[in-house]
């Protein structure tokens, strides 16, 4: 095997070598609706999150207050 032979071989490996990875990374990655659905769930997962640390917060203060805040909470949330 001679120089020139030798070398188109290297090009030829290193080629080959890039088309597989290209076909990989491809697969790899995730379409263009299925990252909409992804990005539009997590919105929807921080809006959840944030409520439920605003009731979470909420609770945590009726819990602490002495009773007699308790009991003018619950008459201010019946009359409103």
């Amino acid at each position: 095997m001679n120089e020139y032979q030798m070398v188109v071989m290297v090009v030829f490996i290193i080629a080959v070598a890039a088309i597989i990875i290209t076909g990989m990374t491809r697969r790899a990655r995730p379409d263009d609706k299925a990252a909409r659905d992804l990005r539009a769930e997590n919105g929807r997962l921080e809006g959840d999150v944030t409520t439920l640390k605003e009731r979470v917060a909420v609770l945590e203060r009726i819990a602490t207050d002495k009773n007699h805040r308790l009991e003018h909470e619950f008459e201010r949330l019946r009359d409103g």
